[in-house]
This record gives C-alpha cells, sequence and structure tokens, in this order.
C-alpha cells in the first residue's frame, strides 16, 4: 500500500473521519491522522489485479458467499484507525451485524473479513509491523503481504532480500507466519486448494509496463 503525506494535522475520530471521508480518493485513518493513499501504479496495480482475479475465481469455483468491495475501510476498535487494503475479502453473511456497513462501507469484525492481501510499496513498515498487529488484534484469520519488489526489512524476508509472500493465519488469536518464493505453492487456510505460486504472482507485478 502507498501512501503521500498526511491531509491534516488535527488528530480526529474515527467517525469524525468516517463522516469527512469524500468518495473520491483513498485515505486512511491512521491513530487519528488523516493519511491519503496514492492510487497503485504500474506493477503494483499489476499484482492487486492478477491477485483478485485469482482469489475470485477461487470463491466463485468453491459458491463462497465472498465479495471485493472497491473502496471499503476496516476500522480498528481499539484506537482511532481505519485501513483500506489492497485487496479486501468480505463474507456478505456477516455483514448484516456490521454497525457501519450500510453507512460506511466500513467492517470492524474479524468474522467479516476471510482474507486482506496487502502489496508492498516504499512504506513497508505499515504492511509488516503497524497492520499485523492490528489486523491480528481485529481477528482477522488470514492476511497476506505480497512483497513482489522484495523491499521489506531483512528481519522479515531475509537476507538477501529476496520476492516473499508472507501469509499470517491466526491460530488461537495469534498470526502463524508461513513464506512463499519462487515456485513455492502458497498454502492458504481460506482457499486450501487454492492453486497458485508465489512467481505467478511475482511475475504480474515484473512484467508491467
Amino acid at each position: 500500500m502507498m501512501q503521500t503525506a498526511t491531509k491534516a494535522t488535527k488528530l480526529v475520530t474515527v467517525e469524525e473521519f468516517l463522516e469527512w471521508k469524500p468518495e473520491d480518493g483513498r485515505y486512511e485513518l491512521h491513530n487519528g491522522g488523516i493519511v491519503e493513499m496514492s492510487q497503485p501504479l504500474g506493477g503494483h496495480e499489476e499484482v492487486i489485479g492478477f491477485s483478485a482475479r485469482k482469489l475470485t475465481v477461487e470463491f466463485d469455483r468453491l459458491n463462497l458467499p465472498y465479495l471485493i468491495p472497491k473502496q471499503a475501510l476496516i476500522k480498528n476498535i481499539e484506537n482511532d484507525s481505519a485501513y483500506s487494503p489492497d485487496i479486501l475479502i468480505l463474507n456478505r453473511p456477516n455483514l448484516t451485524p456490521e454497525p457501519l456497513w450500510e453507512k460506511f462501507s466500513t467492517v470492524t469484525l474479524g468474522a467479516s473479513i476471510p482474507l486482506i492481501v496487502e502489496v508492498v510499496s516504499t512504506n513497508w513498515q505499515n504492511d509488516y509491523l503497524r497492520k499485523v498487529g492490528e489486523y491480528e488484534l481485529i481477528g482477522i484469520p488470514e492476511y497476506w503481504i505480497v512483497d513482489y519488489p522484495g523491499l521489506g526489512g531483512r528481519r522479515f524476508i531475509g537476507n538477501p532480500k529476496q520476492p516473499t509472500i508472507s501469509v499470517y493465519q491466526l491460530v488461537d488469536g495469534e498470526y502463524q507466519i508461513s513464506q512463499f518464493r519462487g515456485d513455492d505453492r502458497i498454502e492458504s487456510a481460506a482457499f486450501p486448494e487454492l492453486n497458485l505460486t508465489a512467481q505467478q504472482i511475482f511475475q504480474a507485478g515484473l512484467t508491467a509496463g
């Protein structure tokens, strides 16, 4: 996920942010600070589109009641933060009890979110540090970090750095991590029969342009 400069210095609550948020543009709230997110370009966009297509085909094949919304947000109930993931898969039946869904297209419950995918860009710290902890706290069962440029810190993707997909799966309330590179087949609890390798996703970004 790419970001630009913070839009405002005044801290706001999630509720104030949701009331303010315009329909055009992408914004997140980080501990009360409004951040404008730049639109993904080039390889970043290719990776998002390819991954979303593969995941959509899979949940359609399994006849699962899922959808990938365009601009939905995830609210952390523990602080004033709200995130707009690169790919957010939602479980339609679980949206009924979501208090902010109808008015703000915002979800707060881990049970509503089978899977989130973030594609790494230069602000990789948000994906590996901030969002891992917050998505774990919300109780989101599976979170992928797709680091196709190999930008993440060495403590996250190894030394030397290399393109890596990190899959975080919630086990007894804590994330357990598995990593996939090259021709490794991605192992997903959300989609156990998914036939997709790390390299297939990386290639979508590397061939852009």
